[in-house]
């Protein structure tokens, strides 16, 4: 574990400082961002682009409390479908029990926007602390977390530079580590199948960058790709596999971008006969426990949710050993588990 030096302390914005920025009046700022009054149409985009810029977000309790911060921590996360994200949030919901603190979600769908407009929602009732997931965000974003003045965690990720602490796996290394054991056991015509990433799925991107760059340094490269778009299911993964399969038969190996489109792929070589994993090895990615029933256990790497969701939790409670909250930086290591379809290493 390592730790970042804590930033500098931001002086809580104000809209004296929208109103220098946008070069009218505070009356006239506070009655654009309450949308009331006549005000026209060029000064309100002038207003809410200034606000947007220096991250600006008001006070919806501003006058209720006199601590002007609730026992609120947002969680923001992309998907409730994903079999992902339920762990970490046990992690976090656990770990806060004891503290007052009660944590409240929200959701992006993967979508830069919507994740901007859920951190907005969520900062202007001024939470105690706000977790969200991953490092990529919108400008806007950046700037509100950045000005929010609460200890802020980044989490499930730790291959950038965070706003404030980040906790997870690096997802560059844990795609080399799933290379050099695929590389170890004997595999070489290596393919990979998973959704479109450059737009979303930043994580998936960057285990594949990595499964990538420990192929090159073994004197490989990818032989064939299948991309999907939507959310991952068995079917997707069945699906996907018979189509790259039928185009490229001499692939010894499947490294899908999860589990659960592996899981898929793996019923389905099985229903054509195919030795697993003699004749071709599949991994995937995730860990995910509901596919521990599949008839052969689907290698895999843990992602350490629970531990990164708890990590978490300590830092906005203030449980950390350090005594400091914030500034953290906190890596766990991924977990190979080779399962029954990779050849023994």
């Amino acid at each position: 574990m390592t730790k970042a030096t804590p930033p500098e302390p931001h002086r809580a914005l104000t809209l004296r400082d929208v109103s220098e920025a946008s070069g009218v009046s505070e009356m006239t700022v506070s009655r654009v961002l309450r949308n009331r009054g006549d005000v026209s149409e060029t000064t309100r985009a002038r207003v809410l682009e200034a606000a947007r810029r220096l991250g600006y977000v008001p006070n919806k309790i501003a006058g209720a409390l006199a601590s002007q911060r609730v026992n609120l921590v947002g969680v923001v996360i992309p998907s409730l479908s994903n079999m992902v994200f339920p762990e970490v949030m046990t992690g976090i919901s656990k770990t806060l029990e004891d503290t007052g603190l009660q944590p409240v979600v929200g959701v992006s769908n993967y979508q830069v926007d919507r994740e901007e407009q859920v951190i907005y929602e969520m900062l202007s009732w001024r939470p105690s602390g706000l977790i969200v997931a991953g490092l990529e965000h919108s400008e806007a974003s950046k700037a509100m977390l950045a000005q929010a003045g609460i200890p802020i965690v980044e989490i499930m990720d730790i291959d950038g530079t965070p706003v404030d602490s980040m906790v997870g796996i690096s997802h560059r290394r844990a795609g080399r580590k799933m290379a050099e054991a695929i590389i170890a056991a004997g595999y070489r015509k290596i393919a990979f199948l998973g959704t479109h990433m450059p737009t979303n799925d930043h994580r998936a991107r960057k285990r594949l960058e990595g499964f990538e760059e420990a192929l090159a340094a073994a004197g490989l490269s990818l032989v064939d790709r299948e991309f999907y778009s939507g959310g991952s299911a068995l079917a997707k993964g069945r699906e996907m596999t018979e189509t790259l399969l039928k185009r490229r038969p001499d692939v010894d190996f499947l490294y899908y971008s999860n589990d659960m489109i592996g899981a898929g792929g793996l019923l389905w070589c099985l229903e054509q006969g195919l030795d697993v994993p003699g004749r071709i090895g599949l991994a995937g990615f995730n860990g995910v426990e509901l596919l521990d029933g599949l008839p052969r256990r689907l290698a895999t790497m843990d992602a350490c949710r629970l531990e990164t969701g708890v990590a978490a939790a300590e830092i906005i409670a203030g449980k950390r050993s350090s005594g400091v909250i914030g500034g953290e930086v906190i890596e766990f290591e991924p977990k190979l588990q080779p399962g029954d379809t990779i050849r023994n290493l």
